[in-house]
């Protein structure tokens, strides 16, 4: 039977989805489970709420397992075929507070700073070191393993792994599967959506709907582009700032506007605060899903002991199909998140790119994409060139490469004079403490 290590399993979100979806696998039913975290207390949550799914889906087949802490790190991982990872270090509280409060004082702003930005480099440099003990482990332990990366900053952390571990890495977002059904749906085009052909590639986040066609191979994007420019001048909407890149550079992305409204220099403007109330931009996003989430999952943790079941539907992630994919040698085709080995012709070699890639018995195989239209190209460089500097910085854990990194951020770099940008990292970095304490 397979084994499968969750690397912080204290997730209340992916571990439900990517386990309970294990669990529901003919192929995988049956695995040993291996759950770790360094928070005993969300361990026992998890515990829980995968033993009622286990219970009440799976006819109790599967092993589960917890381990807590890094001196037990190595048992988890021992023997293990698949290793998901959705680690959070330093958590809500003190880390993602401080990733956006402390910027509000240079009157930098952000929604989500999990991807890009000053709270994406932090993050990014906060988790690079715990994945670089992780890939140690795993090279005694499990060295044939896969590591299925769910953490972000995704292409800062997939990027790493594939270029200075020897760690087999994919890294796995649900906005490609999700990113036409929905706006096919929200530009009243639903009817058009089954049997739909598309291509997607670009980077995490900004991955580009490149080619979009009906059944009947008709192109649909006319009558996006149309629709699109419609909405956005008749109403205010949750899905904006995308909007406008299918007017501006001609195409939609993968992420969402909340997230993306920080990848650039157009929207989060001090200069300008009317632009955050006419594209819709909701500032400080992510701490309000932190909170509303922990609240959430109290009253769901109280639900299950209360009847000690639970039901669970496969959700869309790629990781249980990834699994099946490898283990029978069925092809099973996603878009991931792979080292640009001339994949994307016009982007840099050492960039973690998101390109369609084919799974089977021999791992994953990434496509050949060529060149993307080169304004969507250059978008996309914005963006590689601080993921690539804040690995750099990783590497060498020195200060003056984190400032470089944060210079080269499209949104830092609009806000902030070079000094203030250095001052924000040094602030950052002081109050992020023993989580920053090798970076000098």
């Amino acid at each position: 039977m397979p084994k499968i290590t969750f690397m912080g399993a204290g997730s209340t979100v992916f571990v439900r989805s990517v386990l309970g979806d294990c669990m529901l696998s003919p192929v995988l039913c049956d695995s040993q489970m291996a759950l770790y975290d360094i928070d005993p207390d969300r361990l026992a949550e998890s515990e829980l709420i995968l033993g009622a799914i286990n219970k009440s889906c799976n006819d109790g087949r599967a092993a589960i397992k917890t381990y807590c802490g890094p001196q037990n790190r190595k048992d988890a991982l021992r023997g293990a075929d698949f290793v998901v990872n959705a680690i959070q270090v330093g958590f809500y509280d003190p880390c993602t507070i401080i990733d956006f409060e402390i910027p509000k004082k240079y009157r930098l702003r952000q929604t989500i700073a999990d991807t890009l930005g000053i709270g994406g480099i932090m993050r990014g440099l906060r988790t690079i070191p715990v994945l670089r003990e992780f890939a140690d482990d795993m090279a005694q332990v499990c060295p044939g393993a896969w590591f299925l990366n769910y953490t972000n900053p995704m292409s800062i952390l997939t990027g790493y792994m594939q270029r200075h571990t020897p760690v087999k890495t994919v890294g796995l977002c649900h906005s490609v599967q999700t990113c036409s059904e929905r706006l096919l749906s929200d530009l009243g085009m639903s009817d058009r959506a089954d049997g739909r052909k598309e291509l997607i590639a670009g980077i995490n986040h900004m991955g580009w709907l490149l080619e979009i066609y009906d059944r009947d191979n008709n192109d649909l994007y006319p009558e996006i582009r149309r629709r699109a420019a419609e909405k956005n001048a008749a109403e205010k909407h949750k899905d904006m700032v995308r909007y406008e890149y299918i007017k501006h550079f001609g195409y939609y992305c993968t992420e969402s506007s909340e997230h993306n409204a920080e990848y650039n220099p157009f929207y989060i403007k001090s200069r300008y605060p009317e632009l955050i109330d006419r594209f819709g931009i909701p500032l400080d996003e992510y701490p309000r899903r932190c909170i509303r989430q922990i609240e959430s999952w109290k009253a769901d943790k109280e639900n299950i002991i209360k009847s000690a079941e639970r039901g669970h539907s496969r959700s869309h992630e790629y990781a249980s199909r990834i699994m099946e994919a490898m283990i029978t040698g069925t092809p099973y085709k996603i878009g991931g998140n792979v080292l640009n080995t001339g994949l994307i012709e016009n982007l840099p070699s050492d960039a973690c790119v998101e390109v369609p890639c084919l799974v089977d018995g021999s791992g994953v195989t990434p496509c050949h994409v060529g060149k993307l239209p080169p304004v969507l190209a250059a978008m996309n460089m914005t963006n590689i060139n601080p993921q690539i500097l804040t690995i750099e910085a990783a590497v060498t854990r020195r200060k003056e490469d984190i400032y470089r990194a944060a210079m080269l951020d499209p949104h830092t770099a609009a806000e902030l004079s070079i000094d203030d940008i250095v001052g924000l990292c040094d602030d950052l970095i002081e109050a992020h403490g023993d989580y920053m304490k090798m970076y000098n």
